[in-house]
């Protein structure tokens, strides 16, 4: 049975149905979220939440295709992950730049 959680990531409340044994995982996953956002931010806190929220899913989804690789080398879409790091390389330094 699904149950709403509420949730806190950059100060801001979300609630979410979870089911019981999912719970933990959902908590354990929303700090693992606020604190990779409060890292990419830095001490710039003019920074949309929008856009630091692509930014941070752009990394977590990068780290997951470089795991997922590594895991399966077969699998890798070479051209998929040189596309993402060149994206990730540009966008950090636009958020440097701010």
């Amino acid at each position: 049975m699904n149950e709403p959680v509420s949730v806190r990531i950059l100060d801001r409340e979300y609630t979410v149905g979870v089911s019981d044994d999912e719970r933990a995982g959902l908590a354990s996953a929303a700090r693992m979220l606020d604190a990779r956002m409060r890292e990419l931010r830095g001490g710039n806190r003019m920074v949309a939440p929008e856009r630091l929220a692509v930014l941070t899913a752009l990394n977590l989804a990068h780290e997951l295709q470089q795991h997922a690789s590594k895991a399966t080398p077969a699998a890798s879409g070479g051209d998929a992950l040189g596309l993402i790091d060149e994206a990730n390389r540009k966008l950090d330094a636009l958020l440097a730049q701010n």
